[in-house]
């Protein structure tokens, strides 16, 4: 049945207040200045990433809880550019498929368990010449750094994007070959620096694939 518009008014609402604009502005300053000094970090990871898909290899991305929207994002962005003139590069975001992370939390991981879903893909779905790229908001959930080891013990380069002001508890520097950390432990402040974090990453890619000149046989379009 139809649904009838409310004619009472909206009720009252305070305007947001100066103190608190500017308190919503410093949750985020400490994270986006540790970001900025991160610059060399990010430049290696994305040199090293160029030099992948230089050879032909592709972007494999996962993420756990709401980042795995991150990965699927990643992929995107790599596969279908939408800036004029810029390549597609091979990526591949997994988890949205039922047929392989398994929906009940048990069969994904090849008979791990959940812990085991990135990992288990990574094995089947992995070349040595590929990269992975992690994603993890909580830095608590073992299924990215068991993704991230098990990807460089096949050979693939690792690129690690996490949370939190210190890099242990196995999601420190030696998870991945790079370690990218958003120092805050704000769920809505770590999803900031780590879109603006892949975002760098994508960008700076295409700055040092350019670089190298002509691609190898059989690398991204």
């Amino acid at each position: 049945m139809p649904v009838t518009p409310s004619t009472q008014p909206p009720p009252a609402v305070a305007p947001v207040t100066e103190a608190e604009v500017i308190a919503a502005f410093a949750r985020r300053e400490h994270a986006g200045r540790a970001l900025a000094g991160d610059v060399e970090r990010i430049a290696r990871a994305a040199q090293a990433m160029a030099a992948r898909f230089h050879l032909g290899g592709k972007l494999i991305v996962f993420g756990d809880g709401g980042a795995d929207s991150d990965a699927a994002h990643v992929a995107v962005e790599f596969m279908h550019p939408v800036i004029v003139g810029k390549r597609a590069l091979a990526a591949v975001a997994l988890g949205n498929d039922a047929t392989t992370t398994g929906r009940d939390g048990e069969n994904g991981g090849g008979g791990g368990g959940a812990a085991e879903v990135f990992a288990h893909q990574v094995r089947h779905w992995a070349d040595a010449s590929d990269m992975a790229l992690g994603i993890s908001r909580d830095d608590r959930c073992p299924s990215v750094p068991r993704g991230l080891r098990t990807a460089g013990e096949l050979g693939l380069l690792t690129i690690a994007l996490t949370c939190g002001e210190a890099r242990g508890d196995g999601h420190g520097d030696e998870v991945a070959d790079h370690v990218l950390v958003a120092a805050s432990d704000d769920p809505a402040v770590v999803k900031e620096v780590h879109v603006t974090a892949y975002h760098l990453l994508w960008e700076l890619v295409h700055v040092f694939f350019d670089r190298l000149g002509p691609p190898a046989r059989g690398a991204s379009r």
